[in-house]
């Protein structure tokens, strides 16, 4: 892989997620967190009027607006879909970027912790990620590579590399110490890691560790009127990465019957109840843990 010379460090692509947002309001006034001798460090706020409007976005999703197809295609105009040609036009184009490796930054409503969310399984990401837990023990690792580059929405797609931190339990137009604190250790740990491995000078990492790989996600029970009926149940609540076997509840409907979990593998959620999610419905994503080599 090619040394990785320009950064970008993305904030607010969601409006009220706020960590990332106000982490570049204090890396504004004080920029030695960009002065990397050997990097060019450019920061971004991805959605300033959804931070204005103190929403998520205003028309969709930004973070969802970053297929190939989708930003060349002139009939998506509205003001995500156009903030992403936006960006796309400053931090790439997506295919050629201008910029090397993107870190986009994100809160979730879900108890995660500080959670690293890695969209390739190659060398360099397999080895970012021993090198995150190396120096934050409990951070999680997720690798969401279930497609090429090039296919992801994400707005980290952009570039040839790219990350999601996700930080949280974190209400939405919140901010946590604790949560924020998080951010800009995982933030600082993964360009410390881009230096050390530009320079092959990482120090001795592990053979293996353990991460999680996404696989789906679940929806909370409708009826057949498209009525929500249930929730998640009591035991999964908050408990994100503790595993689900065949048989545990994962919903409570209103009646006060349960919906127990049917699936052929020991299923890790996250993600679970963000309340960002619930205009798709979705309840939680489910993961399998894996083992990572490093070669």
């Amino acid at each position: 892989m090619n040394k990785i010379k320009n950064i970008a460090v993305v904030g607010g692509t969601h409006g009220n997620e706020y960590s990332g947002i106000y982490l570049l309001k204090k890396w504004h006034k004080n920029n030695a967190f960009l002065n990397r001798s050997s990097l060019v460090i450019e920061t971004l706020f991805a959605n300033p009027k959804g931070f204005q409007e103190n929403k998520r976005y205003l028309d969709c999703d930004l973070n969802r607006q970053f297929r190939q197809d989708d930003l060349v295609n002139t009939k998506l105009t509205n003001y995500e879909q156009t903030r992403a040609k936006v960006i796309n036009a400053q931090l790439g184009p997506k295919g050629n970027a201008k910029t090397d490796f993107i870190i986009d930054l994100h809160n979730t409503t879900s108890n995660m912790g500080p959670t690293l969310i890695l969209l390739k399984c190659d060398d360099f990401n397999k080895k970012m990620g021993a090198y995150v837990l190396s120096k934050m023990p409990e951070a999680m690792i997720v690798f969401e590579d279930q497609v090429p580059m090039q296919e992801h929405y994400f707005l980290a797609s952009i570039a040839n590399q790219g990350v999601i931190v996700e930080i949280g339990p974190q209400p939405q137009s919140v901010i946590r110490q604790d949560v924020l604190d998080w951010m800009e250790t995982m933030t600082h740990t993964i360009i410390d890691f881009v230096e050390l491995y530009n320079k092959n000078n990482l120090p001795e990492l592990p053979k293996t560790y353990d991460a999680y790989h996404y696989i789906e996600s679940l929806t909370l029970p409708l009826d057949e009127n498209g009525e929500r009926i249930g929730m998640v149940h009591k035991n999964v609540q908050d408990n994100d990465f503790k595993p689900i076997n065949f048989g545990d509840p994962i919903f409570t409907l209103f009646d006060g019957s349960e919906i127990s979990y049917t699936g052929d593998y020991q299923a890790y959620p996250h993600f679970i109840n963000e309340a960002a999610y619930y205009d798709n419905n979705l309840a939680m994503s489910l993961a399998r843990k894996k083992q990572v080599k490093i070669a």
